[in-house]
């Protein structure tokens, strides 16, 4: 546990010296909604700040009655996937103070994946009432593998499963590499791909 927080708080610093290209991808029903490609880097307040690469093409907009009831559903449903996106971000990276504060609640379990090499560890009401993460440990060289959420947007009948895969870089700092997050309700899809990590020039 103590190892994880470290590992966690070590590669966010180290992940401070990078820029690194992130592509979104918001589908609904399978299909494409929208595509944003940024150039990220944190900035000097300690939070991302993401450069357009990519412009998205002008909605197509109907007329009259039936057009306003598009626009009411489509405003709707951007709402929705902006949130999603929004929850994405909240629990990847996980926050090492929350994951302390899920240990000081007693709300830890750990599962034994493959004996002395893989463990998974759940945090129960990490950021929600009722959510879990799961964190799944390479035990040899205390490195994260992987992410899964079990979470929920406005109340728990939404429910949302979020996966993200771990890479490291060169110098073995972990980052999310590619993160999946599905609403089945709302049949929305969102994938994150995390690429191009390289150090900023100063």
């Amino acid at each position: 546990m103590v190892t994880l927080k470290a590992s966690l708080a070590a590669s966010q610093i180290v992940l401070k010296q990078y820029e690194w290209v992130e592509t979104t991808v918001v589908s609904l029903k399978g299909e494409e909604k929208s595509r944003k490609i940024n150039r990220c880097y944190y900035g000097a307040d300690g939070g991302v700040t993401k450069v357009p690469l990519s412009t998205p093409p002008p909605p197509q907009k109907k007329r009259g009655l039936r057009g306003r009831i598009v626009a009411n559903k489509t405003e709707e449903l951007t709402d929705y996937m902006q949130q999603a996106v929004a929850l994405v971000k909240s629990y990847v990276p996980p926050n090492p103070t929350l994951i302390q504060a899920a240990k000081d609640a007693g709300k830890v379990s750990v599962d034994i994946i493959q004996p002395g090499k893989r463990a998974r560890l759940n945090f129960r009401d990490y950021l929600k009432p009722g959510d879990n993460l799961a964190v799944e440990l390479d035990l040899t060289n205390n490195r994260l593998l992987g992410l899964t959420v079990k979470t929920y947007l406005e109340n728990a009948k939404d429910a949302v499963s979020l996966d993200a895969r771990m890479a490291s870089l060169n110098d073995g700092t972990s980052y999310a590499d590619s993160i999946t997050l599905n609403a089945t309700k709302r049949k929305v899809a969102v994938v994150v791909d995390n690429s191009g990590y390289r150090k900023m020039a100063h």
